[in-house]
């Protein structure tokens, strides 16, 4: 198992460049959808950070992930272009999808990323695909499916459970657990605990706080490796809160008077921020550069993706089917 205090100074700089990316890259498409820069809606991942970091910087270039409606944080942690998917968000023409996708579709084959999806709980066959893909051609690959606890209730994700574990497959499930599915709390809709339902197939299962960064790291890394050795499924239960509602213009009356406020005093970027310093592991300074190129980044990816043109009637009908 690899302990993630002992990671390498630049290992440190590249996770908290992927949490603060995520974190940046959400406020951003949160502002710019209140301007009215973005067709549709978007469902943002703020205060989960952690979870797609602490994953994806496991994982190798052949992995595989599948994700949810809510995968900005997923592509970025995976590698995706941040201009490309600025562009795709907005609908134009040279997006990661042609601008076809939009926020909810978003995918890259190329960095392993194989899309958001607007079915709930879709992602589990998906990942089992990709991981018999890995099995039967004898490659090193992973696959990881993210869901959260409303999607972990479908017939689809528990039937994926069952597959994985009688055909041995390398792949992490990770339920990201931010206490609703949509607007149900998952005390009220949940049955047993996550850890039990998958004890139920005989995969084995941890529960952990998706705020710390090195906890989230740590467990997921035994269980991607164990994966990579032939020893089948896992499952990680992840829980966090997320800091906006299910959609921008959730009106978030389910929610309770101080929760959002008490969720942040254990914001995941805080929390890792404070670790790396008090270890002495990287300074301010090192943090304040990483926040600076990524905040350049993003306000040179909004300006190219205003400036970047539209799909045309033409490209109406392309990409409708596989051209070999």
């Amino acid at each position: 198992m690899i302990a993630a205090i002992q990671l390498s100074r630049s290992e440190l700089l590249d996770a908290y460049e992927r949490m603060f990316a995520i974190r940046t890259f959400e406020e951003t498409m949160r502002r710019e959808f209140a301007a009215g820069s973005i067709p549709g809606t978007v469902h943002l991942y703020c205060g989960e950070e952690a979870s797609a970091a602490g994953i994806c910087m496991l994982l190798q270039d052949g992995d595989k992930i599948s994700s949810t409606h809510r995968g900005h944080g997923h592509s970025v942690a995976k590698g995706c272009d941040i201009e490309g998917m600025v562009k795709e968000i907005m609908g134009r023409r040279d997006g990661l999808c042609g601008g076809k996708g939009g926020s909810l579709h978003i995918a890259d084959l190329s960095k392993g990323m194989l899309g958001a999806n607007g079915i709930v709980g879709a992602g589990g066959p998906i990942a089992c695909g990709a991981a018999l893909t890995a099995k039967l051609r004898g490659t090193n690959d992973v696959s990881v499916v993210f869901y959260g606890d409303g999607a972990s209730n479908q017939g689809a994700i528990l039937e994926s459970y069952n597959l994985a574990k009688l055909w041995n497959l390398p792949v992490l499930f990770v339920i990201e657990d931010n206490g609703y599915a949509e607007a149900t709390p998952s005390h009220w809709s949940v049955s047993g605990t996550q850890v039990r339902r998958a004890n139920a197939f005989d995969i084995p299962a941890t529960e952990i706080d998706g705020n710390d960064f090195f906890q989230v790291y740590d467990t997921a890394a035994s269980m991607i490796e164990r994966a990579r050795e032939g020893g089948g499924p896992s499952l990680l239960h992840i829980k966090f809160t997320r800091y906006y509602g299910h959609f921008e213009g959730d009106a978030q009356t389910y929610r309770g008077k101080d929760e959002i406020a008490e969720a942040r005093k254990r914001d995941p970027l805080d929390v890792f921020r404070n670790r790396v310093l008090d270890a002495a592991l990287l300074g301010r300074g090192d943090l304040d550069a990483v926040e600076t190129k990524v905040k350049d980044l993003l306000e040179q990816a909004v300006i190219a993706a205003k400036n970047a043109p539209l799909p045309e009637e033409a490209d109406l009908l392309t990409h409708v089917y596989v051209e070999y």
